[in-house]
């Protein structure tokens, strides 16, 4: 098997949000992050536009990657409950930098507006991921560069998740034959839980907790997610130790 170069992410923030199969008004989040919320990520920094899903399909299409928990906060997990009444005349805050009003009845605005949703507290998830080739423009130098100066602000799942620093460490890069592999060329603390996807480390033994269907795939055109990838979660020992 070929060796691949890898970059590493750190998202670290006092939030972090891993969207899940949301139900009504409840935004659950996964333990690790989606194949299109790394898409969305990553497209944000390119300064991608939602109008443009030849690109975030792309983008995805091309996207391998395995993430791992440095830190995660024992408490479990945050649900902020939200409430808002706007009215029509109301207008909010965008990564474009233009505010964006609102449509809809009169009837719409009568009520308060109410959701739940779900955050990791204090968290620190390390990412790597590739490119499996080079499309429409995009490497994997590019997206590296991007995120040490995106175009737009960069949030990680929801727009409260902001970065704690930035989301490269000093040496962003690590070669590897998979993604499993380049989590344990990345420094970190004993057995950590990972997910990779199943052609990208180890299906059996120790490693590994359990195999599943992952709905994360998102079509970018329709902007509805549909589809499933088999991913592995499991354990991952760094091959070297944070000094």
């Amino acid at each position: 098997m070929s060796d691949h170069r890898w970059l590493v992410l750190n998202l670290e923030a006092p939030l972090l949000a891993f969207g899940g199969v949301r139900i009504d008004h409840i935004g659950v989040t996964r333990d690790f992050p989606s194949l299109s919320m790394m898409t969305g990520l990553l497209a944000n920094a390119l300064g991608y536009v939602r109008t443009e899903w030849e690109k975030h399909q792309n983008l995805q299409d091309q996207l391998v990657f395995a993430a791992r928990w440095d830190r995660h906060n024992p408490s479990g997990l945050l649900t902020d409950t939200q409430n808002a009444k706007l009215e029509r005349e109301a207008e909010g805050w965008t990564t474009w930098g233009e505010p964006e009003g609102r449509g809809g009845g009169v009837n719409t605005y009568k009520a308060p507006h109410r959701r739940l949703r779900d955050y990791h507290m204090d968290a620190h998830v390390k990412v790597v991921l590739r490119l499996k080739e080079e499309a429409m423009g995009l490497d994997l130098d590019k997206l590296a560069s991007r995120l040490n100066s995106p175009v737009r602000p960069l949030f990680i799942g929801r727009k409260p998740c902001l970065p704690s620093g930035p989301l490269l460490p000093p040496d962003p890069f690590v070669v590897a034959p998979t993604a499993y592999a380049a989590l344990q060329r990345v420094p970190g603390e004993d057995r950590l839980r990972a997910l990779w996807p199943l052609e990208e480390g180890p299906s059996k033994g120790d490693s590994v907790d359990r195999i599943l269907d992952l709905p994360d795939i998102r079509n970018w055109r329709t902007g509805l997610h549909g589809g499933v990838r088999k991913i592995v979660e499991g354990k991952v020992r760094p091959e070297r130790q944070v000094a």
